[in-house]
């Protein structure tokens, strides 16, 4: 009997697990999470321009830009082969100075809006693909207009980005050559405190 019930209590949680997942709303497209993500964050950036205020950047990536994005993932990218040469703390001392890098190249790109228009193209991908490309393009009056395309991943915690390619050229590769030679140069701990201390200097930059 009591193998019995424990059987039914198993069905019947696996049931119930079954039926919340078809309650719960499907999940967000990448392209359509991007854009949503762009149209929340082109609002404010408008908002405050229009009110004639300084938009606090830092706050509005974090809260916005940063849950976007697989640092982890772009910091592996960079270092490439190096990065299995890496202590887990060494690897945690790089992920958190790419983020610091990354972050602030991003808050001063979002600094300098004024009235682009960014753009959204139609989503190729099929069925169940766990990677895509998500392709924009940003114009502005005057200027030609800019491709910019995110390469995405379906994880346990959603989509995320782990790449961006401005006009083609990936940000994270960029990094990759510059990395490695750091890395032959001054090991590991080298490319960290190099890191730092470019991200000291950003700073320092900000804050004249």
């Amino acid at each position: 009997m009591l193998a019995l019930g424990l059987a039914a209590s198993i069905g019947l949680a696996g049931a119930s697990a079954h039926a919340q997942r078809l309650l719960l709303p499907p999940p967000e497209r990448p392209d359509a999470l991007m854009r949503a993500v762009t149209a929340e964050v082109v609002a404010v950036l408008k908002q405050d321009i229009a009110a004639g205020e300084p938009t606090d950047v830092e706050q509005l990536v974090a809260i916005k830009i940063l849950p976007l994005f697989d640092f982890r993932r772009m910091t592996r990218m960079a270092v490439a082969r190096n990065w299995p040469l890496a202590s887990p703390e060494q690897q945690g001392a790089l992920v958190e100075q790419f983020t610091t890098l990354l972050v602030r190249t991003y808050s001063s790109a979002l600094s300098s809006y004024r009235d682009q228009e960014i753009h959204y193209k139609p989503l190729r991908a099929a069925a169940g693909d766990t990677e895509v490309l998500v392709r924009s393009t940003v114009r502005r009056a005057g200027t030609e207009a800019l491709t910019i395309d995110y390469d995405m991943e379906d994880t346990l915690a959603g989509w995320k980005v782990y790449d961006v390619k401005v006009a083609g050229i990936s940000l994270v590769i960029t990094y990759r050559e510059t990395f490695a030679a750091m890395v032959r140069e001054a090991g590991i701990d080298g490319l960290i405190s190099s890191l730092s201390e470019k991200n000291q200097r950003n700073a320092r930059a900000q804050t004249q």
